[in-house]
């Protein structure tokens, strides 16, 4: 079964990342989110970042996305999260503590093949359990991850990731943006 099909029956993924391996799965299903939750025995108050395939697809799950994110966009190359004020066709509750939202678009080649053929976002978070180191490698991740998603991605296991992570911007209530890592 392909990572599609993992996806659309609601399933965690465990895949490589433009910053490091994450848990996956698809951002719209609450059942699903529901599941990477368990699997990382995570406080279901934290929230998510989300993976969306470019400004288009974002369009369809943020209210505005203010000219100030738009050019941060354009003109960051290193991995960017944006939290933004108002989502949408997201069930927010369950990704976020408040109506906000994070959006990574990927450079990734991986994830931007995943979602173009999802054509949804996918949660990604890092793959360790909650409170422990996030992985650098493949090989770093925790067995009981392993044992409990329903599809590992075969790219990058022999890859060391340098990355501690996206850099993370808010749009604030009056359409300011703030870096806050």
């Amino acid at each position: 079964m392909s990572e599609i099909d993992i996806l659309n029956q609601g399933g965690a993924l465990l895949y490589p990342t433009d910053t490091i391996w994450g848990l996956g799965c698809d951002a719209t299903n609450p059942i699903a989110i529901d599941k990477i939750i368990k699997i990382k025995g995570r406080q279901s108050e934290k929230s998510f970042i989300v993976l969306a395939r470019d400004i288009d697809m974002l369009r369809q799950y943020v209210e505005e996305i203010p000219q100030a994110a738009e050019d941060l966009l354009h003109s960051i190359k290193e991995p960017l999260t944006i939290i933004y004020q108002h989502a949408r066709n997201l069930p927010v509750s369950k990704l976020s503590h408040n109506n906000s939202i994070g959006i990574r678009i990927p450079q990734h080649a991986y994830c931007q093949k995943l979602l173009q053929a999802f054509g949804k976002p996918i949660v990604s978070t890092s793959a360790n359990i909650s409170g422990m180191p996030s992985p650098k490698s493949y090989s770093d991740i925790d067995q009981k991850i392993k044992d409990e998603v329903d599809f590992i991605a075969d790219e990058e296991r022999e890859k060391i990731s340098a990355s501690q992570g996206s850099q993370i911007y808010i749009i604030t209530a009056d359409n300011s943006i703030k870096r806050l890592r």
